[in-house]
C-alpha cells in the first residue's frame, strides 16, 4: 500500500490480510483447481477445503457447518434470504425492514413495494435506534413474510438490538432475517441461542477478497434457493463455488475469531476511533456525533462538522491521502442528503456536513495523528474560504 495513503474507509471495504492471500494462492496459480463437484480425487481435494471453510465460518457465528451456504457477496445473501420467504410462503405479502437498512435490502423491497406488497420501514430516532415496541405492533403473524433488521448500520454504526428483536418476531411465527455485512468480524456474533433465522455477511468486509459471501440458514427453517442449476451448497445455492475466495473467507473467520476471543481487535478499534473522534472535535470545535455514542460498532465515527459541505472536505481529505467517505450519497456528480440520517430526523444541512470514518486492524496511531491534522487544515482551509453558512443544525443529546 502507498506509504502516504490512509485508509479509514474500512466500511466500505478492507485490506486482504496477507494470511489470507497465502490461504488462496494454492487455488489460483498452484495445483488445486480443481471442480468441487467433481467425483475424482483432485476435485475432492477442493471440495475438503470448501468444507473446512465452512465449518471456520461456522465457529466464527456459533452456528453449524450445515446452515453456512456460501454466495457471492453480501447483496445477493440479502435478496436470497427476502425470495425465499416470498416464495415459502407466497400467501403473505407484508415485509418489515427499518429506515435505515443498506440499499441492497432497501431496494429490493421498494421494487416488492410497487408489485403491491406492502412494506412497513421501522423508524430510527435521533441516535438512530428503533423501537421494539414498534417493531412487536407491526408484525402480523398472518401476513407478514419476514421481518429484515440490519444489524449495525453501514453509515453510523449504530446497533439493532438483534437478539430481542428476534426473539419477538419468532413469538409470532415469523421469519427474522438480519444484514450482518457491518458486525461480524468487528464484534461477536454468536447464532447459537439466537433467534435468527437467516443472516448476511460479506468476505470483502472482514479482511477477505470482494466476490465472496454467506447466508447462514437455520436449519429448522423452511428455505427456498433462488439459483437452480447443479445444485451446489446443498442445493441451497447453485454454481460452481470460488473456492480460493471462500477458502481466503474461511481463513479470514479464524483470524477474527482468535483476536475477537482476546478481546484486543475490539479494543484496538474502539481506541483508534475514539482518539479521533475526541481529537477532532477538541481541536476543530463544532462538530457533531451522528448516532449513539455507545451503541455503535467499535471502528465506526460518523462526524457532522457545521458549516462545512461534506463534498468539498471530502475533495481536500483525498489530496492529502485520507480515504474516507460521505455521510451522503453521491449520484450524477450531486450529493444528496443520506437517507439513514434524514430518517434518524437529522436536518439535510446535517446531513450534508457529514463524513464517515472507519477504522481497521491494520490502522496505526500514527495514521490517526495525521488523519487529525489533515481534517484540521481542511476544516480551517474551508470554514476561511466558505464561513459558515447558518445551516440549522439538531444537537445530538
Amino acid at each position: 500500500m502507498n506509504d502516504e495513503l490512509i485508509y479509514l474507509d474500512n466500511n466500505a471495504t478492507t485490506r486482504v490480510h496477507p494470511e489470507v492471500c497465502a490461504a488462496m494462492e494454492p487455488f489460483l496459480a498452484g495445483d488445486l483447481y480443481g471442480n468441487p463437484s467433481a467425483g475424482y480425487r483432485f476435485g475432492k481435494q477442493a471440495k475438503q477445503a470448501l468444507e473446512q471453510a465452512r465449518q471456520q465460518v461456522a465457529s466464527l457465528l456459533e452456528a453449524q457447518a450445515e446452515e453456512i451456504v456460501f454466495t457471492s457477496c453480501g447483496t445477493e445473501s440479502n435478496h436470497t434470504a427476502i425470495e425465499s420467504a416470498l416464495r415459502c410462503f407466497p400467501e403473505r405479502r407484508h415485509l418489515v425492514i427499518t429506515a435505515g437498512e443498506h440499499s441492497a435490502v432497501e431496494n429490493p423491497c421498494a421494487v416488492l413495494e410497487s408489485r403491491g406488497y406492502r412494506v412497513t420501514r421501522l423508524g430510527l430516532d435521533e441516535q438512530g435506534l428503533i423501537d421494539l415496541e414498534e417493531l412487536e405492533s407491526v408484525v402480523d403473524s398472518d401476513d407478514t413474510a419476514l421481518v429484515s433488521l440490519i444489524w449495525a448500520n453501514n453509515e453510523t454504526g449504530v446497533l439493532t438490538p438483534i437478539e430481542e428483536a428476534a426473539r419477538i418476531v419468532k413469538e409470532k411465527g415469523v421469519l427474522f432475517h438480519s444484514d450482518a455485512v457491518q458486525a461480524v468480524g468487528k464484534l461477536p456474533v454468536s447464532l447459537a441461542d439466537c433467534a435468527v433465522s437467516m443472516l448476511s455477511l460479506s468476505g470483502h468486509k472482514l479482511h477477505a477478497t470482494k466476490g465472496v459471501g454467506v447466508l447462514y440458514v437455520n436449519r429448522h427453517i423452511r428455505f427456498e434457493p433462488c439459483l437452480l442449476g447443479g445444485g451446489q451448497e446443498g442445493g441451497r445455492r447453485s454454481g460452481t463455488e470460488n473456492v480460493a475466495g471462500i477458502a481466503g473467507l474461511g481463513h479470514a473467520t479464524g483470524l477474527l475469531q482468535s483476536a475477537l476471543a482476546k478481546e484486543n481487535h475490539q479494543q484496538h478499534l474502539s481506541r483508534l476511533r475514539d482518539c479521533f473522534e475526541q481529537t477532532v472535535i477538541s481541536r476543530v470545535g463544532n462538530v457533531l456525533v451522528n448516532g449513539h455514542c455507545e451503541k455503535r460498532l467499535p471502528n465506526t465515527s460518523n462526524l457532522c462538522f457545521e458549516g462545512v459541505d461534506a463534498e468539498g472536505l471530502l475533495i481536500l481529505l483525498d489530496n492529502a491521502g485520507i480515504c474516507c467517505s460521505p455521510g451522503s450519497a453521491c449520484s450524477t456528480g450531486l450529493v444528496k442528503p443520506s437517507r439513514v440520517l434524514t430518517a434518524m430526523g437529522l436536518s439535510s444541512a446535517r446531513a450534508r456536513s457529514s463524513v464517515r470514518f472507519s477504522v481497521s486492524m491494520f490502522t496505526t496511531e500514527a495514521e490517526i495523528d495525521r488523519a487529525v491534522d489533515a481534517v484540521e487544515q481542511a476544516i480551517l482551509k474551508l470554514r476561511v474560504v466558505l464561513p459558515s453558512n447558518g445551516a440549522s443544525v439538531v444537537r445530538n443529546t
